[in-house]
């Protein structure tokens, strides 16, 4: 049986890469995409997303419009990395696919509601406002999420945004203490995974060697991501982040990690959005995620390639 996941979202390169692996697994059945503020404003977010999914064949994803901004404070975007429409490198078309009316809160919230308790995982691949807002909003839907998958944080690589903060969590450091902390299983594959699977011109090159639509648009994509990166961090290539949600799902083998307590700073100006993981068990505080510290990259890659290759 296909596992029911919702993606949440704000694209960004690797977040289309994402929503491409899923759109490409059939293990997957993808019950919609919300789009949130984060890479860009919202009204690029959702346009992306329909964008990628029109670009793999399907127009019938549903995908929703959620919060424009965080739970507190003003929205902080990303365009030094992304470019202005949050996936510069690939020009597709404008998306001729509806947004849908209802907002991703309430889709989240009415679909946790009435698929069956424990059937669904929520896939955050950005700022979890959307998610935040809808346990507020409706608090008894913690206990029907199957598990929460998040790209965010870090421990021992720090942040990518601030020393202490990786962007996905900084931007709305309130909504992630409330989804890290609602009670529903949570697994986290933070920059210590993301900054292993490089994009290195070997694995770029395999995208374009498909010969089709989505490997050029993918090879681009790459090409345009990984410039900030690379000049950076001096590294061969850009760390991919979103995918390792989706490859999670698909291949748990790929990781490794250990239960702990992860907690989210949201007042100290100095380390606002860090995640403090008690990867060594230093305090009595419940383990509340599976955080990742390892991931096998040659592997990740040979599922990304294998998959997005089959997306005609």
């Amino acid at each position: 049986m296909a596992e029911k996941i919702i993606i949440d979202t704000d694209p960004g390169q690797d977040d289309a890469l994402a929503i491409l692996l899923a759109l490409a697994s059939p293990e997957i059945e993808i019950l919609g995409i919300t789009a949130a503020a984060g890479n860009v404003p919202l009204a690029l977010t959702e346009k992306n997303i329909r964008k990628v999914c029109e670009l793999a064949g399907r127009a019938d994803i549903k995908v929703f419009a959620g919060c424009d901004k965080p739970m507190e404070g003003a929205l902080v975007t990303a365009e030094y990395v992304h470019g202005w429409t949050g996936m510069d490198g690939a020009t597709l078309p404008e998306p001729t696919m509806p947004l849908q009316d209802k907002h991703a809160v309430d889709f989240i919230i009415d679909t946790l509601m009435s698929e069956p308790e424990g059937t669904v995982t929520i896939c955050t691949l950005g700022p979890l406002t959307n998610l935040g807002t809808a346990l507020t909003k409706a608090p008894k839907i913690a206990k029907r999420i199957k598990r929460i998958v998040s790209m965010g944080g870090g421990l021992f690589e720090g942040g990518n945004i601030t020393p202490a903060a990786e962007f996905n969590i900084y931007v709305d450091p309130k909504a992630a203490k409330i989804a890290f902390g609602c009670g529903a299983p949570v697994v986290i594959l933070p920059l210590d995974v993301t900054h292993k699977v490089l994009t290195t011109k070997p694995r770029v090159a395999a995208f374009r060697d498909f010969g089709t639509p989505v490997g050029e648009a993918v090879a681009g994509w790459l090409e345009y991501f990984e410039r900030f990166d690379v000049e950076k961090y001096g590294s061969e290539g850009g760390p991919l982040h979103d995918p390792n949600v989706i490859a999670y799902l698909l291949k748990p083998e790929l990781y490794a990690g250990r239960e702990c307590n992860v907690e989210v700073e949201t007042a100290s100006e100095l380390t606002r959005g860090m995640t403090v993981a008690d990867w060594w068990g230093v305090t009595d505080r419940p383990k509340n995620a599976l955080f990742m510290g390892k991931v096998d990259a040659d592997g990740f890659f040979a599922l990304l390639t294998e998959r997005l290759a089959t997306l005609r």
